[in-house]
Parts: structure tokens; sequence; C-alpha cells
């Protein structure tokens, strides 16, 4: 009986994984402010050591960018994701990238979205580090960020819905 109260007060948080192996780190040490100062939103920054960006949650691809740096990603409960691998990636025009999601496509939280050549960035790019933004904020209360050395399966980022 005393699960039901527990239950219902754990729906009110959304949890994401991790969308890479490497490590999470504020948002703020994102050289582009756009990101930095979260413009389109609060998150987090990455970095990927083995050059593959994972599904954070369960959900619905909104979008895969034709240059395959960046993927927008929707819950079921609505609560919308950029996920944008490195910083001017957009000029690479697609180089480096192999996208493994598309459009309308259903992902399960640690699925295979984008593999990409992190020395190609590093060398083509701005900056290889790469930002996971929540862009809808209508529904979201707080977010609460763990940060370090993490994998797919580490939970980073707590998201307390509004009631």
């Amino acid at each position: 009986m005393f699960g039901l109260f527990k239950k219902s007060k754990e729906d009110k948080n959304i949890i994401l994984k991790s969308p890479v192996i490497g490590r999470c780190f504020d948002i703020s040490e994102i050289p582009d402010e756009v990101f930095s100062t979260k413009m389109l939103g609060d998150g987090i920054g990455f970095e990927s050591t083995d050059g593959v960006l994972y599904a954070p949650i369960d959900g619905e691809i909104l979008q895969v960018f034709p240059t395959k740096h960046a993927v927008i990603l929707r819950s079921k409960e609505g609560i919308e994701l950029l996920l944008h691998i490195g910083i001017d990636t957009v000029e690479m025009k697609g180089e480096g990238f192999e996208a493994f999601a598309q459009k309308g496509q259903q992902v399960k939280a640690g699925d295979k979205l984008v593999s990409f050549d992190n020395d190609l960035i590093k060398a083509k790019a701005k900056s290889n580090l790469s930002v996971l933004i929540v862009t809808d904020n209508e529904i979201m209360e707080s977010l609460e960020v763990k940060l370090g050395t993490v994998d797919k399966n580490n939970d980073v980022i707590i998201i307390k819905l509004k009631k």
C-alpha cells in the first residue's frame, strides 16, 4: 500500500542516461555561448571516448540533421532533447558522421544514434565537446545533473516535472 505513494512521487521525475561513454560536465564549459549560457535550454556538456552517441531515454526521433551532427528526441512525457555533437561541426557537412536512427523512429535508452570520428572533429571543427539540451521547459520544474566519468548506463540528469 505504501509503495503506491512512493511510485506516484517517482512518476514526477524523468531520468536521462548518459548519451556517451566518456565524461559529462557543466554546460558552462562548452566553448559556444549559445549553449554555455543556456539560450536553448538547460542541460549538460559531454565528451565521448568511443565516438558514439546513445539515446539517453526512450522516445521518438523528431529529427536527425542532414549533416548528422545533431539529433532531436522527444520522450513519452513530452520532454524534447537536442543532442549536438561538437561545436561548428555543421561545417563538416556530415563528413565523419554515420546516423543509425531516422525521423519517426522509436528508440530505447542506450540505442546507438550516431557514430562520429572524434579525431576528425578535433581536426576540422572548433571543438569535439558536445551538449545535451532539454529544449522543452514548459513541463519541467527543475533539472539536476550528475557529472564525471560516465557510460551509457549511468543516470546523468533527473528532470522534475511540474505538478
